[in-house]
């Protein structure tokens, strides 16, 4: 939206004795600044559709490519359920995408809903046509990030890699931090609707935040042969428990306890749409960058 600079002006005219003041009221338009052109990569999985929509809605940023190798060449807005196509069609070859999107010279990001194994291609095909990206797949692995960060360092151009979008886990993530200098007794205990590798990436990534904390919980049951005992991840004895229940939400609750005392954290994601807020934020701030970031948390 163009901004408007006013300035009010007062011009005096004198007529006999009598004074009188016309005040006017000069605007001019300063040139709107561009908006942030998004291209998600995975438009048409339940993500990707609710990424769709809240970009449409925000201010700022608009929909400017849609990937995906299912309802190819259908309208993306009409396969989003928007009242109003988008005329952006879904688009089965990302090069051709960023091809046309890059002759613009305007501002632009990558959304990765994809998997592990097309990641680093996605990014480094996304650096040449100089976009930053928003990499957001399940159980991308530790040296796929080393390489990606190695990769966007030479070329100086921005990725966030982000473990969650879910702005409540990583403030869960923050509090088990706090807690874990109080207690020497630590559990995980997850549930999720589907079945799916577990630990969630949400518990491991809690698992190793508490890990690298130099400290040994559970001491008195810090035996892994009892299976019914849960996972234990790391060295220093955290255990995760994971659950499919058809039913019930995607839910991490952290257990703590001492003699006499149990503190516990839980949160909940009943919707894809809880996603979404943590996904604009990593828009707007991976514009800035011109190196690799992990985590969303480092913009909390």
């Amino acid at each position: 939206m163009a901004t408007l600079g006013c300035q009010f002006h007062c011009r005096m005219h004198h007529i006999s004795q009598n004074v009188k003041a016309k005040r006017f009221i000069s605007c001019s338009t300063n040139p709107p600044q561009s908006n942030i052109k998004v291209i998600i990569n995975g438009a048409v999985k339940e993500i990707g559709r609710a990424a769709v929509i809240a970009v449409t809605k925000a201010r700022g940023m608009e929909v400017a490519g849609a990937i995906d190798s299912h309802s190819v060449g259908e309208d993306i807005g009409m396969v989003c359920d928007m009242e109003q196509p988008l005329e952006i069609p879904v688009m089965s070859d990302l090069t051709m995408v960023l091809g046309s999107i890059s002759q613009s010279k305007a501002r632009a990001v990558v959304i990765d809903f994809t998997d592990a194994s097309t990641v680093y291609d996605n990014v480094k095909q996304a650096t040449a046509f100089g976009m930053r990206s928003v990499v957001y797949v399940p159980h991308i692995q530790l040296e796929t990030v080393s390489a990606l960060s190695a990769f966007c360092d030479k070329a100086s151009m921005g990725c966030l890699v982000a473990p969650t979008l879910s702005i409540g886990s990583i403030l869960l993530q923050q509090a088990a931090i706090s807690a874990s200098f109080h207690y020497k007794n630590v559990e995980i205990v997850e549930s999720r609707p589907n079945a799916r590798d577990f630990p969630s990436p949400d518990a491991t990534q809690i698992a190793n935040n508490l890990s690298n904390l130099g400290q040994i919980y559970n001491r008195e049951d810090i035996s892994t042969d009892v299976k019914a005992r849960g996972q234990v991840l790391g060295e220093d004895g955290v255990r995760v428990h994971s659950m499919v229940l058809p039913g019930l939400p995607s839910s991490t609750t952290v257990y703590f306890s001492r003699p006499g005392e149990v503190y516990s954290i839980k949160h909940d994601i009943t919707d894809v749409q809880s996603l979404m807020p943590g996904l604009i934020l990593a828009i707007r701030k991976v514009v800035h960058l011109k190196n690799l970031v992990y985590g969303l948390e480092k913009f909390l």
